[in-house]
């Protein structure tokens, strides 16, 4: 995809705001909510499996966000994943988590394997853990970098015949044909929870829309996170300006300031 796909899919995504369903941890709805918002989409934190059917029957994406997993979760994930498939609705997985503990890793694992439109978004180590390699993390903060992570996101590809965004300093998007890294963000980013969560709300919204890479999400929170942060005295004013900067982000500052390679 050029920059000018990545802006056009932003438009999209204004102009059609589509609803994106969350099921996410109780940490990050607030944030994911407001990201999805800002950017112009329409979120909804839905959990119940009496309504689930009927929302996935005219939502235009999923997110499962594993944060705050337990049994009752899973049931309704499971579910949730499961109405997304037979209305032919993408799905986002966040395998928050994934490798720190065994239920995350069999959790994870089962729903990407469940999930027929699907898009993994995680940290290095998450992607790693998830592909059965050895990785290192503490609790849910990635000790991997995001280039030793490519070789196990294209192992999920293959495996789930999906598409995988490693977040990190350098992002990794992957598809089965394309390898494309960007270099934009900034290191106070981690410090503010949330943040690849929202990330992958808003692979949600865009996929919604056509683009289930997550290239276009990951491009438009990198440029913003890096804009915000310049003008951020630390990570409380970061997550503030980080919406403001969403909700202003147009053609010109993609454009301008979006790191982008294709491998």
């Amino acid at each position: 995809m050029t920059i000018q796909h990545i802006i056009d899919a932003l438009h999209q995504v204004r102009e059609q705001k589509p609803l994106v369903v969350n099921m996410t941890n109780y940490v990050v709805m607030n944030n994911s909510a407001n990201a999805l918002l800002a950017i112009g989409a329409s979120p909804i934190m839905a959990h119940s499996q009496q309504e689930m059917a009927e929302m996935m029957s005219f939502a235009g994406a999923l997110v499962v966000n594993i944060g705050t997993l337990d049994s009752a979760w899973i049931t309704r994930m499971r579910h949730a994943i499961e109405q997304a498939n037979h209305y032919q609705r993408p799905v986002i997985l966040d395998p928050v988590g994934c490798g720190a503990t065994k239920l995350r890793t069999e959790t994870a694992r089962e729903f990407s394997a469940l999930a027929k439109r699907l898009t993994i978004r995680g940290n290095a180590s998450e992607i790693i853990a998830l592909a059965g390699q050895k990785s290192q993390s503490r609790g849910v903060d990635a000790l991997d970098s995001s280039e030793q992570a490519v070789d196990a996101a294209r192992q999920l590809i293959e495996r789930y015949q999906a598409n995988v965004v490693v977040s990190g300093p350098t992002d990794h998007i992957l598809t089965d044909q394309s390898h494309i890294t960007l270099h934009n963000g900034s290191p106070m980013m981690p410090y503010v929870t949330g943040t690849g969560c929202s990330l992958s709300a808003l692979t949600g919204a865009f996929a919604a829309v056509g683009d289930n890479t997550g290239l276009s999400a990951a491009s438009v929170m990198g440029v913003a996170g890096e804009l915000a942060s310049k003008i951020s005295q630390g990570p409380g004013s970061l997550q503030v300006n980080l919406l403001d900067t969403l909700y202003h982000l147009d053609a010109k500052a993609l454009t301008q300031h979006l790191a982008i390679n294709a491998h």
